[in-house]
């Protein structure tokens, strides 16, 4: 049961910016106004909520989505103060609604450790929206408050007596502010659920009012996560190796687990945040991981002492973790502030981690020898493949070049015009081949479905013909061999890589297998921008003179209301049974 607290008050709120730009500039406060922007007000009314949890005051939070588009976070936490501010002289949630940055999260007294330090506050839902309501109870009453465009609407009023604690905020978005104010059920879902297994025993509840409702509540927390994330993978472990522990007021939960597939699935999160860029505590991680396992490796005598060591890459292979981390003052760094930046973090995760793999593989020998020797192949197989890639580029210096011989290259070599284009077979290569500006367009035919690179190692990988071509032409290393591999886009041939496949399932399913290859070892060209899809159209619609295209089975219905009857219609099975001036037209 979550705990009343005496000593959360006014005196505890404290102010340090106001609102008055926030309306003017929202997109300073909340990133964009578009749709990630109006689910970030959802969340830093919930981050509230989370903080008041992770201080053991709080143990429900609920959110409704209400049919006229606001939305509602209750919980069940001490409530926000309503006596008096001692120096603004308004009641303290009138400064928690109206200014920006003021809370007790920035008083290390009330809250040690805060979910949405790095936010801007419920301050800035209130600016944001059209109306907000706050209803709290406390210290045995009830009290309701409003608000228009942020500003003050009704002052606070008590309306009663109540024996409940907690407060509920409501809010409606301004639509003049965000470009769409229709909150998405599923995006909420994927990080209340997310927030629920980093917050083990919250139980979290989200409603559409009048419809659905989810309740997720974790007694299990990241190592019912990491379960979570590896359905459909078997698993190495009995059970996912859990982690908790402390230093220097740094808190360290993980869980792990290895499994027979072949890609590393790490998550780190800080306060609750996710730090996507990773940051000081993945280091410390991997620094633990990757010496530990060589440690035990050579105890065991399965890594021999003339045998170079395993590096981080197959230590990680097939492994989960979650890794979550509390610090008191969190700092951070990167192009979107998802980077954890504290340098002390670092060595407090390598200690803690390090502490309980030595205690794991004492306790747990069978999983430990499965683990390693899975660690071992892994070695082994990126030995092979570092020496594939070498062998292919000696041989492509031996050979001028060495570019596909299936590669119909463009003349240009100014990288920034010049196109590839990625297509099926050696029959849509040929209508391409005629269709394109060959002083810019290169054509690259693969032949069939190329390896499903999600569920192979990376020798098998670069001895698969297919990938090796695309590899070889683009003219551009790929990552994933070595630890320390870096993704050379300078040396990138063509600016734009364009996937050209046949408009039916086969297609889909061999440009998903493309795009995955690219995502896992040539992502630096999706930053980049660099790739793209096709999209060629399914059908040719004729009547007469009139001839149009259409590449959905709506547009075909229409074309052919349009034309009314007598038209004539041909399905476009591939690319290969278009012409080229039809290519070159639609495509």
């Amino acid at each position: 049961m979550p705990s009343k607290s005496d000593d959360y008050k006014a005196e505890q709120i404290q102010v340090l910016e106001g609102l008055e730009a926030v309306r003017k500039r929202p997109a300073m406060y909340i990133g964009t106004t578009g749709e990630a922007g109006l689910h970030h007000l959802v969340y830093e009314v919930v981050d509230n909520s989370i903080d008041e949890a992770m201080n053991g005051h709080c143990d429900l939070i609920e959110i409704v989505l209400h049919s006229d588009g606001s939305c509602s976070v209750k919980d069940n936490g001490r409530g926000i103060p309503v006596d008096i501010h001692p120096v603004h002289k308004v009641p303290a949630v009138e400064i928690v609604m109206t200014k920006l940055h003021a809370g007790g999260k920035f008083d290390s007294d009330t809250y040690k450790i805060s979910g949405g330090l790095h936010g801007v506050g419920v301050s800035v839902v209130n600016a944001l929206s059209l109306w907000t309501k706050v209803e709290i109870h406390r210290d045995g009453g009830a009290y309701t408050q409003s608000y228009k465009k942020g500003n003050l609407d009704s002052k606070l009023k008590r309306v009663g007596d109540s024996d409940e604690h907690g407060t509920t905020v409501r809010f409606l978005p301004d639509k003049g502010i965000f470009e769409t104010t229709e909150f998405d059920y599923q995006i909420l879902r994927n990080r209340l659920r997310e927030l629920a297994y980093l917050n083990a025993g919250i139980r979290i509840i989200l409603s559409e009012e009048n419809g659905k409702s989810q309740k997720f509540y974790y007694k299990g927390g990241i190592s019912q996560y990491v379960t979570f994330l590896n359905r459909g993978k078997t698993a190495l472990m009995s059970e996912p190796l859990y982690v908790n522990g402390e230093k220097d007021q740094v808190q360290v939960e993980a869980a792990l687990e290895w499994t027979t597939s072949f890609r590393e699935n790490i998550h780190t999160f800080t306060n609750n945040i996710a730090t996507r860029e990773g940051g000081t505590h993945l280091s410390g991680l991997r620094t633990a991981l990757t010496r530990s396992l060589n440690t035990i490796a050579r105890k065991r005598n399965q890594l021999k002492e003339k045998d170079p060591p395993l590096d981080g890459n197959d230590v990680r292979e097939g492994l989960t973790v979650v890794l979550s981390i509390k610090v008191p003052e969190p700092q951070f760094e990167g192009q979107t502030k998802t980077k954890l930046g504290n340098s002390e973090v670092k060595g407090i995760v390598d200690t803690v981690m390090t502490e309980s793999l030595s205690n794991f593989f004492a306790e747990n020998p069978s999983d430990g020898q499965i683990i390693i020797s899975k660690c071992i192949q892994a070695f082994q197989a990126r030995e092979a493949a570092k020496k594939a890639r070498d062998l292919t580029r000696r041989k492509g210096l031996l050979e001028g070049g060495g570019l596909p011989g299936k590669l119909a290259d463009c003349q240009s070599k100014d990288p920034a015009v010049s196109e590839i284009f990625i297509v099926e077979g050696d029959s849509a290569g040929g209508t391409a081949k005629q269709g394109r500006d060959r002083k810019t367009q290169a054509i690259l035919p693969l032949r069939g479905k190329i390896l499903n690179v999600e569920k192979s190692r990376i020798d098998k990988i670069l001895g698969n013909t297919e990938v090796m071509a695309l590899i070889t032409a683009m003219g551009c290393n790929i990552t994933g061999v070595e630890e320390d591999d870096v993704f050379e886009l300078e040396n990138a041939r063509y600016h734009k890589l364009v996937i050209m496949t046949d408009a039916d399932v086969d297609g889909a399913h061999i440009r998903t297998l493309l795009l995955t290859f690219l995502y896992r070892h040539m992502k630096g060209l999706i930053h980049a921008g660099y790739v793209y899809i096709a999209q060629p159209p399914l059908y040719k619609i004729t009547k007469g003179k009139k001839m149009d295209y259409a590449y959905d089975e709506s547009q075909l219905k229409k074309i052919k209301s349009k034309f009314g009857s007598g038209c004539t219609v041909q399905r476009y099975k591939g690319l290969g049974e278009m012409n080229a001036l039809q290519l070159w037209e639609t495509t």
